[in-house]
Order: C-alpha cells, then sequence, then structure tokens
C-alpha cells in the first residue's frame, strides 16, 4: 500500500522525529500520500541494519494506547529471571487489525533484556517487517508518537466506514462475482465472470456507478417493453363466431 516506488514518488513528508533508545535510533516520519496520512517507524540498530512498518494515523493511535498498557505491565514485572521466562520468551502479547494489515505487539525477554517487537504482516501474503523497542524506552515512543498524533490527528484520509461485501452470482454455466475495493486512486468495483478456465474483469470507479446503474435499468425497462410487445404481437386473440 504505501511502498512501492510509484506511490513512493508521490509521498510527501510531514514531520519526524528521532529517538535515541539504547544503542538503537528510531525515526518516526509522518507522511501523506494520495490515500491519506500514515506514519513510517523505522529502527536503525548498532551496526546500520534498518527495518521499518508502517501504520495508518488510526492505527498509531491504537499502538500509542498499547504502548501505555504495555509499559503499566512491563513496571510491575520483577527483575529479570532466566527461571522464569516462557519458553517463547513472550510476556504479553496483542494483535491490532487495519484493513488487510495485522500487527502483532509482543513483550518479549531474553538473554538481552525485555523488548517489545511490533510485527506487520500482510493477510494476502508478503514478507513480515518488524522492530523491536527496547522496553525501557517505551514511555518515550508512546511520549512521541503523541506528539505527532495530538498535531495531526487520527483521520487517514479517504473513505470512512466499511466497504460492501462481494457478491457471487451463477447464470446459466458462468459465474459472476462483485468485489469493491480501494487503491490509491479511490474505490472501485471489480465485475468477473468466469467461466470454466476462462476469466475476464472490469474495473468500475465509484464515481460512475450510479450511471452504470442508470444504463442498466434503462436497458431493463427497454427489454420489458420488447418483451411485452412481442409478446402481444404473437399472440392471436380467440374471434367468437356467431351462429348463422
Amino acid at each position: 500500500m504505501y511502498v512501492s516506488q510509484q506511490q513512493q514518488s508521490n509521498e510527501q513528508e510531514l514531520a519526524t522525529k528521532m529517538l535515541q533508545i539504547q544503542s538503537k535510533r528510531f525515526y518516526l516520519d509522518v507522511k501523506q500520500n494520495r490515500r491519506g496520512k500514515f506514519i513510517k517507524v523505522a529502527e536503525i540498530g548498532a551496526d546500520g541494519r534498518r527495518s521499518q512498518i508502517f501504520l495508518a494515523l488510526s492505527t498509531a493511535a491504537d499502538f500509542r494506547d498499547h504502548l501505555g498498557t504495555f509499559s503499566e505491565f512491563y513496571s510491575q514485572l520483577g527483575p529479570p529471571n532466566s527461571d522464569t521466562i516462557p519458553e517463547d520468551g513472550k510476556l504479553k502479547s496483542e494483535m491490532m487489525i487495519k484493513d488487510n494489515r495485522r500487527y502483532y505487539l509482543d513483550l518479549k525477554e531474553n538473554a538481552r533484556g525485555r523488548f517489545l517487537r511490533v510485527s506487520q504482516t500482510i493477510t494476502r501474503g508478503g514478507p513480515r517487517s518488524q522492530v523491536a523497542i527496547p522496553a525501557q524506552g517505551m514511555i518515550e515512543f508512546r511520549d512521541n508518537l503523541t506528539d505527532l498524533l495530538d498535531e495531526f490527528g487520527t483521520d487517514d484520509g479517504g473513505f470512512k466506514g466499511d466497504l460492501p461485501d462481494g457478491r457471487h452470482m451463477r447464470v446459466d454455466n458462468k459465474n459472476f462475482y462483485f468485489d469493491v475495493g480501494q487503491n490509491n486512486r479511490g474505490i472501485y468495483m471489480r465485475i468477473s465472470e468466469v467461466k470454466g478456465n476462462f476469466r475476464t474483469a472490469i474495473t468500475v470507479p465509484e464515481k460512475s456507478w450510479s450511471r452504470f446503474r442508470d444504463y442498466f435499468r434503462d436497458y431493463c425497462e427497454k427489454m420489458a417493453e420488447c418483451n411485452e410487445k412481442s409478446t402481444t404481437a404473437t399472440s392471436v386473440p380467440a374471434e367468437s363466431v356467431s351462429p348463422q
């Protein structure tokens, strides 16, 4: 959604913050493209290795709230104890969902200490990206994120609300699928025709749906009139014959 070369060329950077937490640097960049505003979180390790995740502003607000909860939980933990560490190292976990993205928040502990791992995945496949925030820096991270959200708000821009569910229709030996989606150009409907192994599709922008509806309604009305006239023309009324 946010990381293609074409979209990067259309991005505008609105603000940035840099945090130094232990040996890591974090950059919080507020950006905007044709689809809306979002925050890019980049982690630069001591070895120069870079990793990053992307958060819509509304998702960043949820993340900010989770950071507060995780910080409270972390403050109530006792000193690290290798005998009490869970097998997977996870002390607390949460999940966030935004459109086709999932974010997994895991407060973990290993030999190097405690940290919050934030992993981003795409439900339709694709690489997993993640950053790891040292547990001692969660409050500082939350406060800087709050500053950006106070300035830019939590409105992502673009369409508000849920998109309609897809529909399927079978006519004779053909299947038709109606799927509503959204990209950086706006909302659209993809109408697919499937017959055996053959598939074809058209994409209709949302701004033209009402015209398509009017054209279909007009054709339906005209075909109904034609069918009615045809039926009337082919019907021969029986004539009554008077006796001589």
